[in-house]
């Protein structure tokens, strides 16, 4: 990890002097600046940092990604509000924490009315918007009063013949990107949301190694197995996140040609972490730590890395500013304008000393619909997790004996292989099947935890080395716990105000598994109303 860092500034005036030839083969043309600039987002579904060529990982290649590096700024310290699909997006969305989103800070609920995105405002201000791909899911916006999903209006209607592996999305992004842009007016400035369904699971299994891909290139994360069935996975998540970038690099082009590329605000980012135990549904560094690159040619100077710690839920408060919006409601998110335009003359104060970052319910893997409720603060050192019920089971229920030797219905197979907050993939099942063979991975991924967690991020990304109970860390410890439950207080989160299994209350739109209790779909669990 510290020698892929130390390479970034190569990379990065690598890519730029890549991006500057691929440039020069197509004469520049510029429409007349409009006074505010368009928002091209491409938001990836499960992709962690360092998994992109700017960073200097090995064996993966994102010119499109790395093309926005080089002419804008790399971020090396991106996080998100929650490790989960829909919970992050709503938070993006909002500029707000998930304590703080009511249903929408809980996986594949509702999405309240009640709540302003920031997509609403930049329409109502006049940008063109719409979306592709994934937008705001899973969940059910529909009963919850909005009359299209909360991103804004669809542009879902072209599919692709064919794709070179299954699991990759048939939506034409591209195709669909063009019939967006010609619905708008000439002088109307745009927001486009590109969701890629990459690098979700379910993979080809080894549709990597197909693509011509090497098993010693796969960055394998210390809380895995350092072995070939990890690594082909591995490999077979690179070829989809290939995949979403190929489909950028097509849009990009197109601005280029069309004009619109100087003035443009391209943000590529991720919503969580990548589908492998330990990750995804974790708040650990590889669940919530994710890619991202800003450019906006005409504006923001490039070939820049910042390792200051920005967080998504800052990108509202930002695209709202530059937009030029006013009477923004409040949220918790900071504009990144000191950051993307830093002034010369004088040092800037830090954005951001700590990220904080929260998960409720991921899949329904307990008894009765419970989560597993957790909150973390992240400085740049240090990454501290509490815990809330440390008596469940983190990654969902083991499945029960009887599971294993065919003995239950075929409804009740469905408990199999367990740890279902764990989406099932090759490696997920190895260390099910190995788990003696591989204590410590097996443990970091399926067992219980302790209240308190605390990694040193620097020498272990991987979040291999709980140091909370090390008697030389506990200033440390205590200082972090201290400023994450009085930062929590303060933003009202119900888990820190006695109100906290109101998030266990709340409805679930997304396959119920035949656990014992509460397991009706869609309808509040009257027991923690």
């Amino acid at each position: 990890m510290l020698n892929r860092r130390r390479s970034l500034g190569c990379m990065v005036t690598f890519s730029a002097l890549a991006g500057g030839i691929f440039a020069m083969e197509h004469p520049k043309v510029e429409k007349p600046e409009n006074g505010r600039p368009n928002i091209l987002f491409a938001i990836a579904d499960d992709q962690s940092f360092p998994y992109a060529s700017a960073y200097g990982t090995k064996g993966i290649h994102t010119p499109a990604f790395d093309e926005v590096a080089a002419r804008g700024v790399l971020f090396t310290n991106a996080f998100v509000a929650a490790p989960q699909c829909s919970p992050s997006r709503a938070a993006i969305l909002t500029g707000r924490n998930i304590w703080q989103l009511e249903e929408a800070g809980t996986h594949s609920s509702y999405f309240p009315k009640k709540f302003t995105v920031f997509t609403d405002l930049l329409e109502k201000s006049g940008y063109h918007i719409g979306f592709t791909g994934k937008p705001w899911a899973p969940g059910n916006f529909k009963d919850a009063g909005w009359s299209r999903n909360p991103v804004g209006p669809e542009y879902n209607t072209k599919f692709l013949n064919s794709v070179p592996a299954t699991g990759i999305s048939i939506n034409d992004y591209f195709e669909n990107f063009k019939d967006f842009y010609a619905a708008k007016t000439d002088n109307a400035p745009f927001f486009f949301w590109y969701g890629g369904h990459e690098p979700h699971r379910v993979y080809e299994d080894g549709s990597g190694i197909k693509a011509g891909k090497k098993l010693p290139e796969a960055l394998v994360p210390s809380f895995l197995p350092d072995v070939n069935l990890v690594k082909s996975d591995l490999l077979d998540y690179y070829f989809e996140i290939e995949w979403f970038d190929a489909q950028l690099a097509k849009m990009i082009q197109f601005l280029r040609e069309k004009g619109e590329l100087e003035n443009t605000i391209i943000v590529v980012t991720a919503d969580n972490g990548m589908a492998f135990p330990s990750a995804k549904a974790n708040l650990r560094e590889y669940g919530t730590h994710v890619p991202l690159a800003i450019c906006w040619p005409k504006k923001i100077s490039g070939e820049r890395v910042v390792k200051e710690l920005v967080g998504l839920i800052d990108l509202a408060p930002t695209f709202l500013e530059i937009a030029k919006i006013k009477d923004v409601p409040e949220m918790t998110g900071k504009s990144l304008s000191r950051v993307l335009f830093p002034d010369k003359g004088k040092k800037a104060d830090i954005l951001h000393e700590y990220i904080l970052t929260g998960r409720e319910r991921h899949s329904h893997a307990r008894p009765d619909n419970l989560g597993y409720p957790a909150r973390a603060i992240r400085t740049a050192d240090y990454l501290f997790i509490l815990n809330l019920k440390p008596d469940r089971w983190p990654a969902g229920d083991p499945a029960p004996e009887s599971a294993k030797t065919g003995a239950l219905s075929d409804n009740e197979k469905s408990l199999w292989p367990g740890y279902q907050d764990i989406d099932d993939s090759p490696t997920k099942l190895m260390l099910i099947e190995e788990s003696i063979k591989y204590p410590l991975q097996f443990m970091l991924g399926y067992e219980k935890r302790p209240e308190e967690e605390l990694y040193y991020i620097r020498t272990d990304p991987g979040c291999t080395k709980n140091l909370a109970t090390n008697q030389e860390y506990f200033p440390i410890k205590e200082k972090l716990r201290q400023t994450l439950e009085k930062e929590l207080k303060v933003q009202g989160d119900p888990r820190l105000t006695g109100k906290g299994d109101l998030f266990d209350s709340y409805p679930r739109f997304g396959a119920m598994r035949n656990f014992p209790g509460f397991k009706e779909k869609g309808k509040y669990n009257p027991k923690y109303q």
